[in-house]
C-alpha cells in the first residue's frame, strides 16, 4: 500500500483550497488548521498588503495563507532540506510570484530580511514558529527566538506573533514591542506583540 503523504488545504482567500504537501511530522510540527484560523481571524483584513515573514516555515502553509488572503508578499526561512523542497513546491503551486523563499537559518536570515525590508513603506508581520523539541541541541530555542526579537530594530513591523508550548512563560516585553494577547490551543499557544506604545 503506497504511503500517503500528509497535506493540508489553505483556508479562505484567493487560493482557497489548494492542497498543500506537508514535510515529514518527524522534523516539523504542522501549524493545526484551528490554530491558523485562529491567526487570521485576529489579522482579518489587517493582513491585506502586509509583507509576511515566516520563520522556520516548515511547509509554508501560515504564509501561504496569508497570501491567498491579500498579503503583498511573503518570505519563508526553513533550514531542513526536505522540508525546504516541500515549501518551494507549495509556493510554485500557489502564486511564486508573491513568494520569497530562503534555505537557512532562521535566526541568522530573519534578521537580514528585516534589513533589507526596513526602508519599505510596507508593514511587516513576523510568524516565529520555532520547533518544539523534536530535535536535538534545541532546548534554547525559545530563547534564541526572543533575543532575535528583542534586537529587532526596525521600524515597520505591525505585529509579531509567536507560535509556542503551551507550558512556556512569554516574556510581556521583548525589546521594543510587548505582549498584547496569548491563545491557547491545547499543547500550542498563540502570542501576539505590537509596539510598546
Amino acid at each position: 500500500m503506497k504511503e500517503t503523504k500528509p497535506t493540508t488545504k489553505i483556508i479562505a482567500g484567493a487560493y482557497k483550497g489548494k492542497v498543500l504537501e506537508l514535510p515529514s511530522l518527524d522534523v516539523t510540527r504542522s501549524s493545526k488548521s484551528v490554530l491558523k484560523e485562529s491567526v487570521f481571524n485576529v489579522l482579518q483584513f489587517d493582513i491585506i498588503d502586509k509583507i509576511f515573514i515566516e520563520s522556520f516555515a516548515g511547509s509554508g502553509s501560515i504564509g501561504l495563507e496569508a497570501v491567498s488572503r491579500g498579503a503583498k508578499r511573503a518570505y519563508f526561512i526553513e533550514l531542513d532540506k526536505n522540508s525546504y523542497s516541500i515549501l518551494v513546491k507549495n509556493c510554485k503551486n500557489v502564486n511564486i510570484e508573491k513568494c520569497q523563499t530562503i534555505q537557512g537559518n532562521a535566526f541568522v536570515q530573519t534578521p537580514l530580511i528585516l534589513d533589507f525590508l526596513k526602508n519599505s513603506k510596507d508593514e511587516i508581520i513576523l510568524y516565529v514558529d520555532p520547533p518544539f523539541d523534536y530535535r536535538d541541541n534545541m532546548e534554547d530555542i525559545y530563547d534564541k527566538s526572543f533575543r532575535m526579537i528583542k534586537n529587532i530594530e526596525v521600524d515597520n513591523i505591525f505585529k509579531i506573533i509567536i507560535e509556542h508550548q503551551s507550558a512556556l512563560e512569554v516574556p510581556t516585553v521583548l525589546g521594543k514591542f510587548s505582549l498584547e494577547k496569548t491563545r491557547k490551543f491545547g499543547k500550542s499557544s498563540l502570542s501576539y506583540y505590537s509596539y510598546t506604545i
